[in-house]
Formats: structure tokens, sequence, C-alpha cells
């Protein structure tokens, strides 16, 4: 099939426009991720309130019309970094499940206990746990699909493995007790001032998170079998 001059001429044309189109579009994708970096340490590091629009241009190198235009506002730009740390919190549940597959509730929840510390006590850049701390002290309308996305289905699945252990229904009170309870000593491997004030000995290598993480299951399940018992 022969194709014209004119007709060739104008599908070079739309390649043309295409790859200008391109060109012209990188910048401004460079500049969305500059934004959500410097966003992300200035509200790891300050909290949503404390931060400024011009604050976050001023520091991406960006016109402050900027983030109207990528994010549609500050709140835009403040959900889309809570995405992303929860996504990583996502993974990091579902990779703790995954490592018990097949075994028992207690072995499960040993995996769990391991895996979960090996993730969040290795973090080189704690800034999600600095985030998720200055979102629980001054909640924004974002928290709700923080506990709806990854907080709830992690407490569910704890809960179904305690429920496992006790003998008793998932709906029982003593489960969401037992799971707060378990919950609560992950703290001890997240960098912190306290924690490291507290244990000094505790350096996040994989071995004494192993150390740890042995402890929170030992002492965790001790406790559940003794209200089972009960």
């Amino acid at each position: 099939m022969r194709v014209s001059p004119a007709g060739a001429g104008e599908r070079v044309g739309r390649l043309r426009r295409a790859q200008t189109a391109a060109v012209a579009h990188e910048p401004d994708r460079e500049t969305r991720e500059r934004l959500l970096e410097e966003a992300r340490k200035l509200f790891a590091g300050r909290g949503f309130h404390r931060v400024t629009v011009r604050e976050i241009c001023t520091a991406a190198r960006a016109n402050v019309a900027a983030i109207n235009y990528h994010f549609g506002g500050k709140e835009g730009l403040y959900r889309e970094v809570l995405d992303r740390a929860a996504e990583v919190m996502r993974q990091t549940t579902d990779q703790a499940r995954e490592a018990g597959d097949g075994g028992t509730a207690e072995q499960k929840l040993r995996a769990f206990i391991r895996v979960f510390l090996q993730r969040i006590g290795q973090v080189k850049d704690p800034w999600i746990h600095h985030l998720m701390t200055h979102e629980m002290a001054e909640p924004t309308g974002a928290l709700d699909h923080v506990v709806t996305a990854v907080i709830e289905p992690r407490i569910r699945y704890m809960g179904e493995l305690v429920a496992d252990i006790l003998g008793v229904a998932p709906g029982d009170e003593r489960v969401l007790r037992c799971v707060l309870s378990v919950q609560s000593q992950f703290h001890a491997a997240m960098a912190n001032p306290v924690s490291k004030r507290l244990v000094p000995g505790f350096t996040g290598d994989p071995a004494s998170l192993d150390r740890l993480a042995q402890h929170i299951a030992d002492f965790s399940i001790g406790g559940i079998r003794s209200l089972r018992r009960r």
C-alpha cells in the first residue's frame, strides 16, 4: 500500500509533536518528584501543620504555584506523601504475614514479629515513623485512610492469630488487648532517643533484632497462654 507524500508528512509531524511533548513533560516529572522528596523530609521533621507551601517549593527549587499545579494544593501533596508511606507499611505487613505461611498460629505470630522487627529495625531513614508520630499527635483528614489501608488489616491479622492461641472468637475483648500489647513492644526496635537510652546494648543489627524478636514472641505467647489457662 503506497502512502502519499502528504500522508507521510503528516505522520512525521505527529511523531515529532509527540517527541516534543515527551521532552517538555520531563521537567514536570522531575519537579513533581523533587516536591515529593522535599515535602517528605519537611513533613516528617515538623508535621503537616508546621510546614508551609513556600518552604517546600524553596527546598525543591520550584515555583510557588507548582504544588497547586501538580497536587491541587498542600493537602494533596501531603496525601501523596502519606500514600507512599502507607505503601511501604503495607509491604512490611505483607512480608511479615507471608513469612508464616503454612505454620500454626503461634509459628505465624513468631514469624510476623521477627520479619516485622527486621524491616522496621534496619530502616536507615525512619521518616515514616516520624511522619506518623506527627500525624497521630495532630491528626489530619488523611489519618482515616492510613488506619483503614494499613493499621486495621495488620491488627485484624494479628487478632486472628491471638484468637486462635487463646481459643476464643476474634471479637473477644481480650484479643485486641493482647494484640495491642504485642504491637506496643515493636517500638523498642524503632530508632528514637528513648529506646537508645533504655536499651543501650541494642544496636539494630540483625542478630540483636532476632534476639529482641525472640523475647517479644516468648513473652507475648507466654502471656497469651496464661490467659487461656484462666
